[in-house]
């Protein structure tokens, strides 16, 4: 995933060279775009991401049950919104895990406390993953409270939960993909 991560960088940073470059008063560069020029700038194009987050979501269908509680709290028009945002996206599995008893009572006050867990997953502003291991050690500020950004071994980890896929970019911010559901703030986090 890095290095997707990299190479879509690369073609961003060169599809912005390519861009700069046609802009030039030079006529030769005016009047010549070659076929390799057309394709980095596509995949740049292609990198930024035309759906949102809400839309990748629904359209990824680990994120069944994350979509589901997300509309019944009533998120999943802000999370369509401007942003950016960051979204830890715990998987179908993650909620699973949870104990039956609590997702119902979640599922029961859907604009209460289940908005506060799910609010613990978003952060307001775009964390990349260079950014996320910048942090580890540091809790950041999520619209739900503080949750503590750790390492286990080689994998990251957010409230606990161990990052399992990243920087998956949409047009109103990324997600990350993790294996477990943060159901409160981090307790090792000042408050």
């Amino acid at each position: 995933m890095r290095n997707k991560f990299m190479i879509g960088s690369l073609a961003l940073v060169m599809g912005f060279g390519l861009v700069a470059g046609a802009c030039s008063s030079d006529s030769e560069s005016e009047s010549t775009t070659t076929e390799a020029e057309t394709t980095e700038t596509t995949m740049a194009d292609d990198m930024a991401g035309d759906e949102n987050i809400v839309e990748i979501a629904v359209g990824n269908p680990d994120f069944t049950t994350l979509v589901e509680l997300v509309t019944a709290a009533g998120l999943a028009e802000t999370l369509s919104g401007d942003g950016p945002f960051t979204v830890f996206a715990p998987v179908n599995a993650a909620f699973a895990e949870v104990p039956a008893e609590t997702l119902t009572a979640l599922a029961a006050d859907p604009t209460g406390a289940l908005t506060d867990v799910l609010k613990l997953h978003v952060i307001a502003g775009e964390v990349d993953s260079a950014a996320a291991t910048e942090a580890v050690g540091t809790c950041v500020e999520t619209l739900g409270g503080k949750v503590l950004i750790g390492q286990e071994g080689d994998n990251l980890t957010f409230g606990g939960a161990i990052i399992t896929d990243v920087d998956i970019t949409g047009s109103n911010g990324i997600i990350h993909v993790i294996d477990g559901v943060v159901t409160a703030a981090s307790a090792d986090c000042p408050m």
